[in-house]
């Protein structure tokens, strides 16, 4: 007989998908003809595999050991935090018992695209492991996860979801667009007033590229403020409205100010001129503000809170090493 006594994170979920997560090669038939000759239990009762799950409850399988070995899927978690390369360490901005919000550097994958790859990912689970607030056994049934992702090359925020419950909100408050989200960048030209741009996105898969036009089915819109500016570039704060493949990059593109660094929608001749000056080697984009709406326990902690992630230092290098025109102090104001 196995004993599983259910953890926050886990509950929330129904009984019947917890058990396809926990014995994963089990045919959906096996688990619920186990249900209803009472093999599985939930409490010490009978049950249908609709329950929802609540912190605390107990599921017993009266199965053989060999039985529960060979329907289940083993997870191994190859790192841990304190291996990863030091430039190579989210730093952790807020955390609770359902979120955990980090600083992602340039060059991090938030998912792994392949078996090898090392992500936040991997980051969050190997720190929570540590922690001792999640265990291999419960990675069975629930992984932890980011609620959003940023290319490689750019640096910023990332919501993780701790638990079921962590990780369902955060989804649903950036689906439904009530988490409201700024980046900042480093774009070609100057800007001197706020504007708020729309436009329709479609994406090239093959190329992993994306083209905006006038018309279309995947309507955008993205809106900045200009902190800081010169002749040639414009420190921009900019609100993701929307929030589809290579936006920012494509949008402000497509509005004639391709960001600084970035070779696949940018220009390369002026990307060369600082690459050689200033060592930029990708797009100066950054998420940098998150803003929560007001939410009811257990996210009373962060309802209505704002929370920001430190931008890399080649933004400042580049302002304070450089002419600008307006918005020194305004710049740095937001630097955090």
């Amino acid at each position: 007989m196995k004993e599983i006594i259910i953890r926050k994170n886990e509950a929330g979920q129904r009984l019947d998908k917890f058990l396809r997560k926990y014995l994963k090669e089990a045919p959906g038939s096996f688990l619920y003809k186990m249900l209803r000759k009472k093999n599985i239990t939930l409490n010490g009762k009978k049950a249908s595999g609709g329950e929802k799950l609540a912190e605390g409850d107990v599921i017993r399988l009266f199965l053989s050991d060999e039985t529960i070995q060979r329907f289940s899927s083993e997870e191994r978690i190859e790192i841990a935090p304190e291996n990863l390369s030091s430039d190579l360490t989210p730093d952790i901005i807020y955390e609770d018992r359902n979120i955990i919000l980090l600083n992602k550097p340039v060059g991090m994958l938030s998912q792994k695209a392949q078996k090898t790859d090392v992500s936040v990912v991997e980051y969050v689970i190997s720190y929570l492991l540590a922690q001792g607030e999640i265990t291999e056994e419960s990675l069975k049934t629930f992984k932890p996860s980011v609620c959003n992702r940023l290319d490689r090359n750019t640096s910023g925020l990332i919501i993780a979801g701790k638990s079921l419950a962590g990780s369902q909100t955060a989804s649903s408050l950036l689906k439904e667009r009530t988490l409201q989200k700024y980046y900042l960048c480093i774009t070609k030209g100057q800007i001197t007033q706020r504007e708020r741009i729309r436009g329709f996105l479609t994406k090239d898969i093959k190329h992993n590229i994306v083209k905006i036009s006038e018309t279309g089915d995947a309507p955008i819109e993205t809106e900045y403020l200009p902190l800081a500016w010169r002749e040639d570039m414009t420190l921009l704060k900019v609100h993701l409205i929307t929030g589809k493949t290579h936006q920012i990059r494509a949008h402000l593109a497509y509005a004639g100010h391709p960001l600084l660094g970035d070779y696949k929608y940018g220009d390369r001749a002026w990307n060369d001129d600082f690459k050689r000056r200033y060592r930029i080697e990708t797009q100066m984009l950054h998420a940098y503000q998150i803003v929560f709406p007001h939410m009811d326990v257990p996210f009373a902690e962060i309802s209505g809170k704002s929370f920001y992630a430190k931008a890399p230092a080649v933004f400042w290098k580049l302002i304070k090493e450089t002419s600008w025109e307006h918005g020194i102090q305004e710049a740095l104001e937001v630097r955090h």
